[in-house]
């Protein structure tokens, strides 16, 4: 059975693999579906316009492009393969809310064929609330005296509010058209699909159940009410019907507790694998690559995105370093996360490098100047194996490889992506390790064997977690929005140290020296009259019990 299809009426003027089935008819193909295709009207898992836009555009000699073409399939192939997103059907009904004035109203009757819908028709000054998602709206509608509750599937709202911006299943005429929003409803009605494209880790998360809120940016920039804050348990709520796919909460989530299921780490990684020694050209599919009339020198190669807005600091270096190559990104839109991420990057490579590694462009012009520009980068290509890495630590390793034992100084990271360093004030830290417990991505860590804490600035998001969960007063701070390229920044190092302090009357090691001396110190004025009670400041749990039934003590 055959995963590739190649479709071109007009056939193709040279050669490709026996892997793909090339037709100048879709009539009598040998099998119903493939995996990849070049053009829609095939039946294929995924339509790859980037291979026609290679073989009309690129300069590369006949021998390169007839590989290329064969490994464009490949990469959509393992595309698919890594691929996690999930479809879901919602039930539509025909019950239609419209919000609008009477004009308005006999407009839309005038559009739609009689009796296809249940439609309710409001004015929009008597709509007090509306909630749920697409197949099961509840709008709050007052009806003199009385608010009622309309229960509906989809609504028509004229100059609709932000509000309505938020939910799939909301269309407003002014905006779309009548026809298109009546044409979508019922497309809607009878098969409405979506995707599961947000795969949610909650240990890693900055905001998941923390008693203070030190993250919850991927609520702030997400369009819709895809991603909810309920800031009374600090829990994140999805409805992924109401996502929109945009990517950018990917982008900004510090952890990587956030992932895109149809391309995650391990899919960029996978497909990165096949751009070594090309300029990768990543472009998200809706930049229509196919209608592009532009001249691609040798060596270029599409990597197209579902949407580039996901794209972090981890995969771009990741990207960057598969390929040794600068890479250039086409897209009419850079969030200012992404626009932050390639800062990142692009000012570690100027401080090793001496170059950018990331061109972008959003024009056609534009695109042209920097695919005359991209160039190969020396000694750049990194390959290993991330497997089971978190994003930080994805990052943290290829850093660290680019680095090796030099030091090229610091980078400062921006307002969106955060790194930064925790600094402890030893002389006031008494290890209780408020802060070791705060930090769920491991970056604070306490050592066991020799009593310390210890820190991988690496792999720290600086979401201050630890800073508010520190008992000392002047002791813990953190350095934010710096990188230190230099070997240190990817080690362990000792923030402080301390000794175990034995019990005085069993021996037993059951606190750190400092921990028992501030505890004396302050209870030690106190007991000043008592040298039983003081005795008690320096026993472990069990024997300082013990002293003071033995004394009488223990209700006194």
């Amino acid at each position: 059975m055959q995963e590739f299809i190649y479709y071109n009426k007009d056939g193709i003027d040279f050669p490709l693999p026996e892997t793909i089935l090339v037709t100048q008819s879709l009539t009598d193909i040998p099998q119903n579906e493939y995996i990849v295709s070049n053009t829609k009207g095939t039946q294929a898992e995924l339509v790859a316009d980037e291979i026609d836009f290679y073989i009309k555009n690129s300069q590369d000699s006949l021998a390169s492009k007839i590989k290329n073409v064969e490994k464009l399939y490949e990469i959509n192939a393992t595309k698919f393969d890594f691929a996690r997103d999930m479809l879901f059907k919602e039930e539509v009904n025909n019950t239609v809310l419209l919000i609008c004035d009477n004009e308005q109203k006999s407009e839309v009757l005038r559009s739609m064929v009689p009796d296809e819908f249940d439609l309710f028709h409001v004015t929009e000054d008597i709509v007090k609330d509306l909630e749920g998602q697409i197949g099961n709206f509840t709008a709050t509608v007052a009806d003199g005296e009385k608010d009622v509750d309309l229960n509906i599937s989809q609504v028509i709202w004229y100059n609709q509010k932000d509000i309505a911006c938020k939910y799939s299943g909301i269309f407003d005429p002014v905006e779309e058209g009548l026809d298109d929003v009546l044409a979508q409803i019922r497309t809607n009605i009878s098969n409405f699909e979506y995707r599961k494209v947000i795969a949610y880790d909650s240990s890693i998360c900055q905001y998941h159940e923390r008693r203070e809120e030190v993250c919850g940016r991927c609520e702030g920039v997400c369009p819709t009410n895809a991603i909810t804050k309920i800031d009374e348990v600090k829990h994140l709520e999805f409805s992924h019907v109401d996502c929109t796919n945009c990517g950018e909460c990917f982008s900004v989530c510090p952890s990587g507790s956030l992932e895109y299921t149809p391309q995650g780490k391990e899919s960029i990684y996978n497909v990165s694998t096949f751009y070594k020694d090309t300029h990768p050209l990543v472009v998200p599919s809706k930049m229509n690559l196919k209608s592009l009339e532009i001249e691609v020198k040798e060596n270029v190669l599409p990597f197209v995105l579902d949407t580039a807005l996901f794209l972090d600091e981890s995969s771009l270096l990741t990207i960057t370093q598969m390929s040794g190559s600068q890479v250039v990104i086409y897209n009419d839109y850079f969030s200012d996360s992404i626009k932050n991420s390639i800062q990142i990057i692009n000012d570690v490579y100027q401080a090793k490098y001496k170059k950018d590694a990331i061109l972008t462009a959003s024009t056609e012009d534009e695109l042209k100047e920097k695919l005359e520009e991209v160039s190969f980068i020396e000694n750049s290509y990194v390959n290993y194996n991330q497997q089971g890495q978190r994003k930080r630590e994805v990052f943290a390793s290829r850093l660290e490889k680019l680095v090796g034992d030099q030091d090229y100084g610091t980078v400062k990271t921006g307002e969106v992506v955060h790194y930064g360093k925790v600094k402890i004030n030893e002389a006031n830290c008494t290890l209780c390790l408020s802060c070791v417990g705060a930090c769920n991505v491991n970056a604070l860590v306490a050592n066991a064997e020799d009593n310390t804490l210890r820190l991988n600035s690496s792999i720290c998001t600086a979401c201050g977690y630890c800073e508010s969960s520190c008992p000392e007063a002047d002791c813990l701070t953190i350095e934010r929005d710096v990188i230190e390229l230099k070997p240190t920044w990817f080690k362990e190092e000792v923030l402080a140290q301390d000794t175990l302090f034995a019990c005085v009357e069993c021996g037993k090691e059951f606190a750190t020296t400092k921990a028992v001396e501030k505890i004396a110190n302050m209870m030690g004025p106190i007991f000043a009259s008592n040298p039983v009670k003081q005795r008690t400041l320096y026993c472990c749990e069990d024997c300082k019990a013990k002293l003071m039934i033995k004394q009488g003590l223990l209700n006194a």
